[in-house]
């Protein structure tokens, strides 16, 4: 079974200085603002103008998170966290409630950030909580925009827990939440938030389409994605396009594989292949690595219905590629899922050859390299996908073994099922 990877529509969906266009800010630049308000943080201390020094600790943490979004190391966001909490210190709810949900809203998207590129879901739940707690201050009545946007981003945190997870709770509780934020992001108020808010509700309402036998919430995916590229543009935003283009060849692929429809699966490639026109591997290796894993597995469903097994290696190359892009340590949960793919790909071609078992043998060693990252992140979901692959990959192993064996090699076989049900504890 072949796990897609989507994207937020931002890196992290609504960033504090990403409605600023902090992407467009480089490094450099960044470094030197962090520098700034340090000193600035020396002339206006907390014990002279409490008020201010906080105001600086909340643009030196948008700052820290913008930096760290760039870096693959988790300091600047670890740093980052701190500083809103300190800021919290002052901000007190009761006496500076819209200042204290704001920095709650801004601490809830650090911790998210962090939490994707950690095995424990431990951050995750905690950004949700803060997105809660921001909410209790942030009223539609009150703040529409600030609302909507702490909506949003409740359902991004939402979601990340919920495709960790085995049942569907979570990721309803998202797709209810992108839909709050659309009561208030319209297109014709706020067109590009609209967009960013439609791609997300697609992420999610994919995700619940992938654990159910029907296709109802993979049909709403796609019209929610196609809602979305109506505002993003290739040529005003060519990431964004490229992102959620990317996220519609998910949905198509998964379309193609329940109702067997080819056409689908071909229409997902072709999305996939016009989204890498825009993701050069040296500056977006992540989102290019993304897209490659989703690419092959695109290919591997038309592979298993072409009996000639190119679309297959096809697939096989492309999860390498993905793999060697974005290594273990930049995107653990991403790199599994993209070794238990690549185990998939290699236990099908291993499959259609007529005697070895070299192939289920490199995909044991895939699934179980997956496997280490999958339980020590707690994502049940995944963990018994790839287990039950990883079961069918020994099984074949040993039929394959037994068929060249004597007669009287009984003993030995039962020998080798009893290591395989051991291995799995």
């Amino acid at each position: 079974m072949a796990a897609p990877a989507r994207f937020p529509t931002t890196t992290v969906d609504e960033a504090p200085l990403s409605a600023g266009g902090s992407r467009g800010i480089t490094p450099a630049r960044l470094t030197e603002a962090i520098a700034a308000l340090r000193a600035a943080q020396r002339r206006y201390s907390r014990e002279r103008v409490p008020l201010e020094w906080a105001m600086l600790q909340n643009n030196l943490g948008n700052a820290l998170v913008a930096l760290g979004e760039r870096e693959s190391g988790t300091q600047r966001i670890e740093e980052a966290i701190a500083v809103y909490r300190e800021a919290l210190d002052v901000y007190i709810r009761s006496r500076h409630p819209l200042e204290w949900a704001m920095t709650q809203n801004n601490l809830g998207a650090a911790l998210r950030n962090l939490g994707i590129r950690q095995a424990s879901p431990a951050r995750l739940e905690e950004a949700v909580a803060a997105y809660r707690e921001a909410l209790k201050e942030y009223r539609p009545e009150r703040v529409p925009l600030d609302w909507a946007m702490t909506q949003h981003n409740l359902g991004a945190a939402l979601r990340s827990l919920g495709e960790r997870e085995t049942g569907t709770a979570r990721l309803e509780e998202a797709a209810a939440a992108y839909r709050q934020a659309l009561r208030v992001r319209t297109r014709q108020r706020a067109p590009l938030d609209w967009a960013m808010t439609q791609a997300n509700l697609g992420n999610a309402l994919a995700s619940l389409g992938e654990r159910e036998s029907g296709t109802r919430h993979l049909r709403e995916a796609v019209a929610a994605y196609r809602e979305a590229l109506r505002e993003y543009r290739r040529d005003r935003n060519p990431l964004d396009w490229a992102r959620t283009l990317g996220n519609l060849g998910n949905a198509l692929s998964s379309l193609g594989e329940r109702d067997n429809d080819v056409a689908a699966l071909r229409e997902a490639v072709a999305a996939y292949r016009e989204a890498l026109k825009e993701y050069p591997r040296e500056r977006t290796a992540v989102d290019w690595a993304m897209t490659q894993n989703n690419l092959g597995n695109a290919l591997a469903r038309i592979g298993e219905r072409d009996e000639a097994g190119g679309r297959l290696e096809e697939a096989v190359a492309c999860y390498r590629a993905a793999l060697e892009a974005c290594p273990r340590e930049r995107a653990p949960l991403q790199w599994a899922m993209t070794q238990n793919n690549l185990g998939s790909a290699l236990l099908r071609l291993g499959e259609r050859e007529a005697e070895g078992s070299a192939r289920f043998e490199a995909a044991v060693a895939t699934y179980n390299d997956a496997l280490a990252v999958f339980v020590a992140a707690s994502a049940i979901y995944h963990v018994e996908v790839c287990w039950e692959n990883r079961d069918r990959a020994l099984a074949l192993i040993a039929e394959r073994r037994s068929a060249k064996r004597p007669p009287d090699a009984a003993a030995a076989r039962r020998a080798d099922f009893q290591l395989v049900a051991g291995e799995r504890l």
